[in-house]
């Protein structure tokens, strides 16, 4: 999975088609990410004594990451991701301005 935790991300469909956030975090078994302001759903609140009169909540749900595409760093562009090894270790590299995604 090449989209971990404090990237930025454009998403390429759905309902929130267009819009650019952060990742919150990242599920690799699930193959989704969770993304602030991104695929806002309401939840429904029962009272408690904390909130005595409950109500309905907006949270974020994960989001597949076949509907977003990371923004490069450098370039600031939507792009696809290549990993490259460098001294044992794996990298990940922008593929249209070749240079190193940290």
């Amino acid at each position: 999975m090449d989209i971990k935790k404090s990237d930025s991300i454009y998403v390429t469909t759905g309902k929130d088609k267009g819009k650019i956030g952060k990742v919150i975090a990242a599920y690799p078994k699930t193959y989704t990410v969770l993304v602030e302001k991104i695929n806002l759903v309401k939840k429904h609140l029962k009272p408690t004594k904390s909130a005595p009169h409950g109500g309905i909540q907006s949270i974020e749900r994960p989001i597949s990451i076949a509907k977003v595409s990371l923004i490069c760093p450098n370039c600031s562009k939507s792009t696809k991701v290549a990993n490259k090894i460098i001294n044992d270790k794996k990298n990940r590299f922008c593929k249209k301005c070749n240079e190193l995604i940290g």
